[in-house]
């Protein structure tokens, strides 16, 4: 009976493991990071360029990270960028973000608290993450319409970051929608000791941004 009830508690326990260690970023397309920025992406307005603005109220900055006993939800509250629109062509447009390092959120008061401190995003010195297209291809990972390839500035660290993301453009709104993983320890969003060990190096970034021209 003993030997019983020890089979079905070790069954038990190896369930709730693995359950516990589900990676929310195995299946998703993974960003190549290099170590130099790009050369910045210019825009010539006289080639019909449109300048849209991002729509925060239906745009999403949103990330899952995750450690061996489990995964957090969270995303940025504050963040604005703007789209500049070429031809109608996502392939000759230019994508610029600006996020309020301060505004990130999570699923635990506490993490969130420790997410702002110097450990990761240090938002007393780095008040803002940035990023700036610097191309913009046709075809992408798992399906994707295009790749895109830009700067990406956290705590003070810029390196060139190349993505998947569907993208649509027309001359009064565009829409951006992007599901992939990033290396954390790229940006130095690590602290010292095990428990830093514990935490999975790659995080889903989800990115559902929808610009549009100003009316006036």
């Amino acid at each position: 009976m003993k030997a019983t009830l020890f089979a079905v508690g070790l069954v038990a326990a190896t369930s709730l493991a693995a359950l516990g260690c589900d990676d929310p970023a195995k299946d998703k397309a993974k960003a190549v990071t290099a170590a130099a920025p790009a050369a910045p992406a210019a825009v010539d307005p006289a080639k019909g360029s449109v300048k849209q603005t991002f729509d925060q109220s239906t745009s999403k900055v949103a990330w899952v990270g995750s450690k061996v006993t489990g995964k957090h939800d969270g995303g940025f509250s504050t963040f604005k960028g703007s789209v500049d629109v070429v031809d109608g062509d996502p392939e000759k447009s230019k994508v610029d973000v600006e996020i309020d390092a301060a505004s990130i959120t999570s699923d635990a008061e506490k993490l969130t608290g420790h997410l702002k401190s110097a450990d990761f995003f240090d938002v007393e010195k780095h008040p803002k993450a940035t990023f700036a297209s610097t191309s913009i291809k046709k075809g992408g990972d798992k399906g994707a319409s295009h790749t895109v390839t830009g700067n990406l500035t956290i705590k003070g660290i810029t390196k060139a970051v190349t993505f998947p993301a569907t993208i649509q453009a027309s001359a009064d709104q565009s829409s951006v929608d992007a599901d992939f993983a990033i290396n954390r320890r790229d940006f130095s969003l690590n602290y010292a000791g095990m428990p830093n060990d514990l935490i999975r190096d790659d995080v889903v970034i989800k990115l559902t941004i929808r610009a549009k021209k100003p009316t006036s």
